[in-house]
């Protein structure tokens, strides 16, 4: 249960002030020594992790969305769109970079960033989304899975942690566009 003092909200960023960065940056870090780095195994120089976030930001295809908690960063998701050339899967988005920092974990700030991220799939009328996710990441897993994603299927050396190969999990959930269809006033 969340502390009343504590205050949680998500908001995406278009763009990055220097202490948002930082804070950023931060979250990523907790997040990757907690063995969540979606993709990293350890984090790398704070220029390239810099680097990383700005960049992100400038690509149109994807939207970054951020948990807050009293006033700092403290976790991620991203919504990508398919290339507009790829008109076969122009139905489907992805998530991805979805983590948060383990000392704001259980307030429900995962809920809240994954809600707003479908709820953007869904009012630009995309019909699923995808994401995938290494076993050994189980706080997510049980995440999307008590947020209706289906795992349909999984790979043996999806990663490589520590010398040995780890399963990975991929999972979809199809988005009902009328659900979240902003009324007319």
């Amino acid at each position: 249960m969340t502390n009343p003092k504590q205050r949680i909200s998500v908001e995406r960023l278009t763009k990055i002030e220097e202490a948002d960065l930082q804070d950023l940056c931060n979250a990523t870090e907790a997040a990757i020594h907690d063995g969540n780095g979606f993709g990293w195994l350890k984090p790398p120089r704070r220029s390239v992790l810099e680097a990383y976030w700005k960049g992100v930001i400038l690509v149109p295809e994807r939207d970054l969305y951020v948990g807050w908690l009293d006033g700092r960063i403290v976790g991620s998701i991203q919504l990508l769109r398919p290339s507009r050339h790829n008109e076969a899967q122009a139905h489907m988005a992805r998530l991805t970079t979805f983590f948060i920092a383990p000392s704001a974990r259980g307030l429900g700030l995962a809920r809240e960033m994954l809600n707003r991220a479908e709820e953007t799939a869904r009012e630009e009328g995309f019909r699923q989304l995808e994401l995938d996710v290494r076993e050994t990441q189980m706080a997510a897993i049980q995440v999307y899975e008590r947020h209706g994603y289906i795992r349909w299927g999984e790979r043996d050396a999806y990663a490589i942690v520590d010398d040995k190969p780890v399963k990975g999990y991929f999972y979809s959930k199809a988005l009902d566009p009328k659900k979240n269809k902003k009324k007319d006033a």
